[in-house]
């Protein structure tokens, strides 16, 4: 069935797919742990019911969210011996033990208070059960740190070694670590990571006002999404133009093809906002362009010279239609959040936040677009360090496993069928949580929430003391 198919095409295809699948959870759990010990912390300080009961109403959904991130994200590690053993032997002595590190610190802590925060507040103290949301919250920062400094070292490696059979040892593991482009790629995806959370959360929230206007926890989620993408949206411009700078540093032909330069432009480099890259012709057809503007972002100045991929081999081109477009769909979507956090600001001081329709309904439609941001970007950091897979250093023709086309075909053949029959079921029964609006009295997992219940599993009754105390003390 796959005969005369590229074995490496298929391959990359196929990791491309997983981890796009996977990579949708962590952007989702990392800003939604934060979330909840935020809710938590705002329980214990003001006493006020409805925190706890977001709390509690967003907890089913990070638990089933958080299942399904670790589960696909196991096929991954699975795929660097299977299609990428060539990649893993140069590489190992160096992504081996950061992925190491994370399981040591990320997963040790999430697995170790994962299951105090999901069935442990009516069995702990208040306080424990508040360090265990932290901790878990911490955990999943850990991750990212520990991810994120190991595809860094793979875009701009640093501080390694070359041993006699062509294998990568560290050499110094801080500049290991805290490789050139590492800070800058770290705060970008956090940052993404929390404007994905707070996009969902604001969705949801303006999908219940738009039915009740008087739902308290909706009020509150909503009020507190767009609060963190009022405050969180420009500084991601700004993360986005700090990361674009240090790119162009050090992966100068990342940028030629993300700007669509197929020349130079001695005298200042247009804009291209849209047309139709040609990688055959050299060319952009039909292009809609600034003068001059590309050039001001890039250089701060309007007549700094820009190189074009004339100067460099094709050999070293990456696939410059596909990194031209993904970029400019996360940039467009990252203006809109700007956008939606600018309407919803002036909606609040004109004391109009949970009345103005319009918003409501550009809030619940911009839900999705954190997600496809995400992805992304990160097909234009992935796709754009083509083709290499250690820039500069190691080409991914050369890192791939000595596979045939059928066999990696019919096991991409095969992801592709059990993900969407898995996840697609796990996605369905998450929106059908978000389908209800947060009520007082949210019933927690320990006491046969809807997920458990699902599993086959009762909990034992206990005394929930933190509703009382919640009941008592609202609106103080």
């Amino acid at each position: 069935m796959f005969d005369g198919f590229d074995p490496v095409f298929l391959a990359r295809l196929q990791f491309a797919f997983t981890v796009s699948f996977h990579f949708i959870f962590p952007a989702f759990t990392i800003g939604l742990a934060s979330y909840l010990a935020v809710l938590e912390g705002l329980w214990l300080w003001t006493g006020r019911s409805v925190y706890i009961d977001l709390f509690r109403y967003w907890l089913k959904i990070f638990a089933l969210t958080f299942a399904m991130g670790v589960v696909s994200g196991i096929v991954l590690t699975y795929q660097f011996g299977t299609n990428w053993s060539v990649f893993s032997d140069r590489t190992g002595a160096v992504i081996g033990p950061l992925l190491a590190y994370e399981v040591l610190t990320a997963f040790f802590l999430e697995a170790g208070f994962l299951g105090v925060m999901l069935f442990g507040m009516k069995r702990v103290g208040k306080g424990l059960h508040f360090f265990a949301t932290l901790a878990v919250a911490v955990g999943t920062l850990f991750s990212a740190f520990w991810i994120l400094a190991a595809n860094s070292w793979m875009q701009t490696p640093a501080g390694h070694l070359t041993n006699e059979v062509g294998q990568f040892v560290p050499g110094d593991w801080w500049e290991v670590i805290f490789n050139p482009s590492f800070p800058y790629r770290l705060v970008h995806t956090v940052l993404g990571a929390y404007l994905t959370t707070a996009l969902v959360v604001g969705a949801v929230g303006a999908w219940h006002l738009l039915r009740d206007r008087t739902n308290q926890g909706s009020r509150v989620m909503f009020a507190m999404a767009m609060g963190m993408i009022v405050v969180t949206a420009p500084i991601q411009i700004l993360a986005g133009d700090f990361h674009g700078l240090n790119t162009l540093e050090h992966q100068p032909v990342k940028i030629m093809g993300m700007e669509g330069h197929f020349q130079s432009h001695p005298e200042g480099a247009p804009l291209y906002l849209f047309g139709l890259p040609d990688q055959e012709a050299a060319t952009v057809h039909y292009p809609i362009a600034v003068p001059r503007l590309g050039s001001l972002i890039l250089r701060h100045s309007l007549n700094a010279p820009m190189d074009g991929l004339e100067t460099v081999s094709r050999d070293e081109w990456p696939p410059v239609p596909v990194i031209f477009w993904s970029f400019r769909i996360m940039v467009g979507l990252g203006l809109l959040m700007f956008a939606l956090g600018l309407w919803s600001l002036i909606a609040y001081l004109r004391g109009q936040l949970f009345d103005t329709q319009a918003l409501h309904w550009f809030a619940t439609l911009m839900g999705p677009a954190g997600f496809v941001a995400v992805i992304a970007g990160w097909v234009t950091t992935e796709v754009g360090r083509q083709p290499y897979t250690v820039y500069g250093l190691l080409r991914t023709a050369e890192s791939a496993s000595p596979l045939a086309a059928p066999a990696v075909g019919s096991s991409l053949i095969a992801f592709i069928v059990v993900y969407f029959a898995v996840f697609s079921v796990g996605t369905w029964y998450i929106l059908r949580l978000m389908s209800h609006a947060p009520a007082p009295a949210e019933p927690a997992l320990e006491q046969g929430a809807a997920p458990i219940r699902t599993a086959g599993i009762t909990p034992a009754p206990a005394v929930d003391p933190s509703r009382t105390l919640g009941e008592q003390t609202e609106g103080a």
